[in-house]
């Protein structure tokens, strides 16, 4: 495989798919700005709802007319899938995309309704990698590789290049990082044209190969990954984009599953964009100050929008109670009439509101006269939730 990656490579993918991706909008939000002048490139919005078709597309449409004829093979949690779809779709090839048995439904269907046959593997992303690469040897189809490929790279590196373009004074760009394709195009792209700009990647912190890669400057596998941000699940990175990200991107950070949480329900309440787990990590670094950034112009790449809405209904639950918007309480209590209308009468003078009541009798630290009362209760912020225990407390009941 040629491992070489250029600039005109990049350029070449930028007009490969110029009739086929959209040139997403760079959006400022001054909700997210402070410290920092904070834009939003709005790949989520993408055709196929995250930016996997460019590198798909540009590495397809470069296929000789005998590799095509052969059809292709793709392993993927399910961006990667929807893009090889799409794109084998309207180049009128057979594809056969391998995703990982746990992938989302809503990816697996939408890969199916762009005529693909999938596949399920047990495992994660690099389990069905494995046999991916066992279906290509068996089919001689061409395997399209979901980012360790100069190709697909220079795909995912037309964003830089329109980030360049939309921003003139960008100072730092913020990237999700899974196998590192797409931090790899974006800051060979950016570096290339800007060299003084600050290229970053982030990882969850349950799935941090890359992040750990470079830390041992050898390249890790993880045993295991365990993040609701499927797209960037990946144990093992790539060999091409390992040498990229250490020659062009400056820093690696994580972030946990409650921050990721809380950026996708900023994202949703503030910006209105949905974002899945793996395109919010970079608001998430940003939001919780990974990177240092104060008074720069920011770019955070929300690379994709595909969240399975029942994933997405406890994500927000997650994200209101790491952010202090919901809470709950757990009061010990004489059980006896009253004592119930007095607690609620105090949390609605605090100014917050009483969505679930559950009483307890057998916790054997209390009296057995006692109870125990569990309140779930929706708040403003942290500084609230305070307020209510310290209000509590001063009125004579006992938190537990």
């Amino acid at each position: 495989m040629n491992n070489q990656l250029s600039l005109d490579r990049i350029y070449q993918a930028a007009f490969a798919l110029k009739d086929v991706a959209r040139k997403t909008d760079l959006i400022y939000s001054p909700h997210f700005s402070g410290k920092n002048q904070v834009y939003f490139k709005t790949e989520n919005l993408q055709v196929t709802g995250s930016f996997k078709l460019r590198g798909a597309y540009f590495k397809i449409s470069k296929l000789t007319e005998e590799e095509k004829a052969a059809g292709i093979v793709a392993c993927s949690a399910g961006n990667h899938a929807q893009g090889v779809a799409l794109s084998a779709q309207r180049m009128g090839l057979k594809a056969i995309i391998c995703m990982p048995d746990g992938a989302p439904i809503s990816k697996v269907e939408a890969t199916k309704s762009y005529g693909a046959e999938v596949r399920l593997v047990k495992g994660a992303y690099d389990d069905a990698y494995a046999y991916a690469c066992k279906l290509q040897d068996e089919e001689h189809a061409s395997f399209i590789h979901p980012f360790d490929d100069p190709d697909v790279i220079a795909g995912q590196g037309t964003i830089g290049l329109e980030i360049l373009d939309q921003l003139k004074d960008v100072d730092a760009i913020v990237v999700p990082v899974g196998g590192g394709g797409l931090v790899s195009g974006i800051a060979y792209a950016a570096k290339s044209l800007k060299p003084e700009i600050k290229v970053y990647g982030v990882q969850a912190r349950e799935a941090a190969s890359m992040a750990d890669s470079l830390k041992y400057d050898e390249q890790v596998t993880l045993s295991t990954v365990n993040t609701f941000a499927d797209g960037i699940a990946v144990k093992h990175p790539g060999d091409l984009t390992f040498s990229l990200i250490k020659d062009y991107v400056d820093d690696i950070v994580t972030v946990s599953e409650d921050e990721i949480a809380a950026a996708i329900l900023a994202l949703i309440e503030k910006q209105k964009l949905i974002a899945e787990g793996a395109g919010a990590v970079s608001v998430a670094a940003v939001m919780f100050d990974k990177i240092p950034l104060e008074g720069k112009n920011v770019v955070c790449l929300v690379s994709g929008g595909n969240i399975d809405v029942n994933i997405l209904s406890r994500v927000i639950t997650r994200g209101l109670v790491t952010s202090g918007r919901n809470a709950t309480l757990n009061i010990a209590l004489e059980d006896k009439p009253g004592q119930l209308v007095d607690v609620a009468t105090i949390i609605a003078s605090c100014g917050a509101n009483v969505t679930g009541v559950h009483y307890g009798h057998s916790d054997p630290n209390t009296a057995v006269t006692s109870c125990v009362l569990m309140l779930d209760i929706e708040t403003r912020d942290f500084a609230q939730i305070e307020e209510i225990r310290k209000t509590l407390t001063d009125q004579g009941f006992r938190l537990c």
